[in-house]
């Protein structure tokens, strides 16, 4: 059980790790209250859903759509549908959606949505009707230049294909295939959307030991690979990992996990998966316990499944050098001391997972100026944007780090009753960068009126 102490609030979450930030951001703690405005959303929605389901009873869904920030641009992020969502969750996520856009210089501001429903009980046919109602049911909210969806858990390109669909049925006569992005290829999808997320995190894993800023590891050959989830973003993780040398040992999803300290067949797993639905039962392996893969033996460890996984309660057992996250908020900030504390890095998710949205980006750019870039052409301009948002990360936390004695003594003269201000973690770093370029857009623009 995780320790009660901790609270799982994921707004709470994302609010704890941006005040650790402010106290390291220029002007931006004493700049008239922006810390605040910066924080909190522009726009929260709620509506309700009725749908027809398939036995001919209506069922009535709620659901969310956050717009955080429009310093920087029009909004992005994806929609959800799960039995966990709600207003603080959707909140959190919208907040970490910004400083992810912010950190690899894309021109949006932080949005997220959901419908409150468990997908694996709803038909194909349901999932359409409550997708259709959701976003008839935003009406001009979202837009190609207001707010742009995109997928998340238990959504896909079929499912933007259905809201691009509805926007332009409401919408006629209009180029609206920028109003959302991860759809299917033949509706003015991007060449690599779908794998975007993984290939942006191996990319910052290599350019990190390629500077040499993940100390125990010198490469990825020969490198144990552990990773929660064995959806989207986890299943091509694996296989992109194991692409490049390393040695997957364990995977889970929502039914458990298999371990084998020899490596894992991907591809053969895979195949199991699609024949059984689950990883669980892979012949030659050793059966885990759902949460069981977060403390197998590895040198990293991969979160790709959903929030608050790693907590004050398993921390002391993670057993992995660098814990990558592939999932937005895996780590809650009880866990992220522990770490820090036992010399364990974390690659945080406003850096690690930022793929999806830079790729998403790049299908938004196509669709407005009516083209289709090729697959390498993506592949290079996504490399380019995720190494430049880690080389600003590290580079932001070596001057915290130079200059953390200064930081320190103008943190204890204002705030003397307080505990020390921590060492900058790479997650304080990534928000500082983040807030910074926030902090700057919004002082530009002023504050309207």
């Amino acid at each position: 059980m995780s320790s009660p102490q901790e609270d799982f609030n994921l707004h709470n979450i994302a609010k704890a790790q941006f005040d650790k930030a402010v106290p390291f951001t220029t002007k931006l703690e004493g700049w008239r209250g922006l810390a605040e405005w910066l924080f909190q959303p522009e726009r929260i929605i709620k509506v309700t859903l009725p749908v027809e389901m398939d036995d001919g009873y209506v069922h009535t869904f709620t659901g969310f759509r956050v717009l955080h920030d429009t310093s920087r641009g029009p909004g992005k992020g994806g929609f959800r549908f799960h039995p966990s969502v709600a207003e603080d969750e959707v909140k959190a996520l919208a907040t970490w959606m910004t400083w992810k856009c912010a950190l690899v210089d894309v021109p949006f501001g932080g949005a997220k949505g959901g419908v409150r429903c468990d997908p694996t009980t709803i038909s194909w046919r349901e999932k359409r009707r409550i997708t259709r109602r959701y976003i008839a049911a935003l009406g001009d909210n979202i837009g190609p230049h207001t707010d742009i969806p995109a997928p998340d858990l238990y959504t896909d390109a079929q499912t933007m294909a259905w809201v691009y669909d509805t926007y332009s049925m409401l919408h006629p006569g209009k180029n609206n295939l920028a109003v959302v992005t991860g759809k299917p290829l033949d509706l003015g999808g991007s060449e690599g959307r779908e794998a975007a997320t993984a290939s942006g995190l191996l990319l910052v894993i290599e350019h990190m030991i390629a500077v040499g800023a993940l100390p125990p590891l010198n490469g990825l050959s020969g490198v144990t690979v552990a990773i929660q989830g064995f959806g989207n973003v986890g299943g091509h993780c694996a296989r992109l990992f194991h692409n490049a040398g390393a040695v997957v040992v364990a995977v889970s999803d929502r039914h458990g996990g298999v371990y084998d300290p020899n490596g894992l067949d991907v591809t053969r797993l895979g195949a199991h998966l699609a024949e059984t639905g689950s990883v669980v039962h892979f012949p030659g392996t050793e059966s885990l316990a759902v949460g069981e893969v977060l403390e197998a033996p590895c040198d990293l460890l991969v979160p790709a499944a959903i929030e608050t996984q790693i907590t004050a309660e398993n921390a002391p057992r993670i057993q992995a050098a660098v814990v990558v996250e592939g999932a937005n908020g895996p780590t809650t900030p009880g866990a992220d001391e522990i770490l820090r504390d036992r010399g364990i890095t974390v690659v945080p998710d406003i850096l690690a997972n930022t793929g999806g949205v830079v790729v998403s980006y790049f299908e938004w750019v196509q669709n407005l100026a009516n083209k289709s870039w090729p697959a390498a052409e993506v592949g290079r301009l996504l490399e380019e944007k995720m190494r430049c948002a880690t080389d600003v990360v590290l580079a932001t936390r070596a001057g915290l780090l130079d200059g953390f004695a200064r930081y320190q003594e103008a943190w204890t003269a204002v705030r003397e009753n307080d505990p020390p201000l921590p060492p900058p973690t790479l997650r304080t770093a990534a928000h500082v960068a983040a807030l910074e370029r926030c902090r700057r857009a919004t002082e530009s623009r002023g504050i309207w009126p």
